[in-house]
């Protein structure tokens, strides 16, 4: 009885050392496997912060402030530790484009409109394959806040109900109006483009017919700021002006298709000395879920 009682102790002893080993062997896996995963982080975070320090220049359209400024922020806080942007020059697409003429650096150029870039592409200011279609927008009639005015026409402009103002020749959102405008003959185009109208002409080089006496200005901000101030009844503006400045209402909406379809086109510069980092940053700019909903927060839609 006494030899049976030892052998069920011993075996018993066994099967608890047995288990005590694999417990161990157990918490020893879990605790490598946790230092692997530590380890592998501190990898990542070690590569990233061994990646060499990039400045990049941007040059962007004037009505993309607000929303490249968090673009960029954000850009940085997602990991891209690496990378600062020197100052954002904001301006007028035609007056990005004589910068770069003038000898002014920047890594990467966005354009508010196709014929911005095209003109850059042809004087070789841009690498042409890196040329992509980054947003679309729309033009609006806005007035300031608070008015009584709604549902205003390109006809009621034509009739001289209101007045207007409008972006110049550099800026593209000026370019649309006058296309738009040519619609109902208040801008009248160039010879170069007699009896065409609407978004078969530039909405540059043209005249305003008799009567029509419009404030110019040399960017959409400033366009809009006449609204706001109601040293006009109407400007012509994008919708991202709505939500970047404020200060204004949309009375009326211009016709699609009236003018040409608003698409801001991005390009890395041919003379860009960071071309990897800025290619990094513009994929990033249309694939990331974050960077997209900053744009449509400030009234863009990735085109």
């Amino acid at each position: 009885m006494k030899k049976q009682l030892r052998v069920v102790v011993a075996a018993v002893c066994a099967f608890a050392m047995v288990g005590a080993f694999a417990l161990t062997g157990c918490s020893s896996n879990n605790s490598s496997s946790t230092e692997q995963k530590s380890d592998s982080t501190q990898t990542e975070q070690s590569a990233d912060n061994n990646k060499e320090q990039v400045e990049l220049q941007v040059f962007a359209a004037n009505s993309l402030s607000k929303a490249m400024e968090e673009v960029e922020a954000a850009y940085i806080a997602d990991g891209h530790t690496n990378v600062s942007f020197a100052d954002t020059q904001y301006k007028a697409s035609g007056e990005l484009n004589e910068m770069l003429g003038a000898g002014s650096y920047a890594d990467l150029l966005i354009s508010a409109s196709k014929g911005s870039m095209d003109t850059a592409a042809e004087k070789g200011y841009v690498d042409s394959s890196t040329r992509v279609d980054m947003f679309k927008n729309d033009l609006v009639m806005v007035s300031k806040e608070g008015t009584d005015l709604k549902d205003v026409t390109l006809q009621d402009i034509a009739d001289g109900k209101y007045t207007f103002c409008v972006g110049d020749e550099s800026v593209p959102a000026g370019n649309y109006a006058c296309q738009s405008l040519s619609t109902v003959g208040v801008y009248l185009p160039p010879a170069s483009d007699e009896g065409k109208t609407g978004k078969d002409v530039s909405g540059k080089g043209g005249t305003f017919a008799d009567g029509y006496a419009p404030v110019l200005d040399t960017s959409v901000g400033n366009v809009c700021k006449h609204a706001q101030s109601g040293d006009v009844d109407v400007a012509f503006v994008y919708t991202s002006d709505v939500y970047r400045f404020g200060g204004v209402q949309i009375v009326g909406t211009v016709p699609a298709d009236t003018h040409k379809n608003i698409v801001y086109p991005g390009a890395i510069t041919s003379n860009c000395k960071n071309a990897e980092a800025t290619q990094e940053f513009l994929d990033w700019c249309l694939s990331s879920d974050k960077a997209q909903e900053i744009w449509q927060k400030w009234g863009f839609e990735l085109a």
